[in-house]
């Protein structure tokens, strides 16, 4: 690669849905071990900053991890601050150009993706200043009103001939310094989207979620964090 990369992971202590999520055991590690583990093994990454507002998850990522702890301000407490506002702070606390932001709650993403996604962004010409991550749908998909929105109802064409649906699935960001600063935003004017395989793009919300999760990772043999 011909750039480093700052990892930014910020994690919360409360979850409504998942009461505990980032430190709760998922295949006999806390879940935000995964994802650690995996930025810990692309060569890439030469630091990995965790946001956090629990002392008890700082604590926790420091006690396995080089990691580097921002401790998150006051004012950007709570479940309403965009992500944008953070990764803002923390980019204010950091020297390097170049940045990739994910998730605890991303246990199933692999390091080998990851790296291809980072060879993507440094191969963009200068149509692209930012990457991340995509899951595509061929599916029938309606509005809130019932109006379809990528097919036509009278002409029953097949999901796979359809034009796909492109979802964000929050698995990973790839972004410059200066793309941020223009837009403020992590997402840039002109992003690649990274398509990636739905089952390892599970993002964990739910206790569904939580249990799709689990399922993937007891099908993974000999794979730990």
């Amino acid at each position: 690669m011909a750039h480093e990369y700052t990892a930014l992971v910020p994690m919360k202590g409360h979850s409504e849905r998942v009461p505990g999520k980032n430190l709760k055991p998922l295949g006999g590690y806390p879940l935000c071990f995964w994802i650690l583990h995996t930025l810990e093994g692309i060569e890439a990454v030469s630091r990995i900053v965790v946001n956090t507002d629990s002392e008890e998850i700082a604590q926790t990522c420091r006690s396995e991890f080089d990691v580097l702890i921002h401790e998150r301000p006051a004012e950007l407490c709570g479940d309403e601050v965009s992500m944008n506002r953070i990764i803002a702070w923390d980019l204010e606390q950091l020297e390097g150009e170049h940045f990739i932001q994910t998730h605890a709650t991303n246990p199933l993403l692999e390091a080998a993706t990851l790296r291809a996604a980072l060879e993507r962004y440094e191969g963009r010409d200068q149509e692209h200043d930012s990457l991340f991550s995509v899951t595509s749908h061929r599916s029938r998909f309606y509005d809130d009103q019932g109006q379809p929105i990528n097919h036509d109802p009278s002409e029953l064409v097949p999901t796979q001939d359809l034009v796909p649906l492109l979802e964000e699935n929050s698995n990973f960001y790839i972004f410059s310094r200066s793309s941020f600063q223009e837009r403020g935003q992590r997402i840039g004017r002109r992003p690649i989207l990274y398509e990636m395989d739905a089952l390892e793009a599970v993002d964990i919300d739910t206790l569904q979620e939580w249990k799709l999760a689990e399922a993937l990772l007891a099908l993974r043999e000999d794979i730990t964090p």
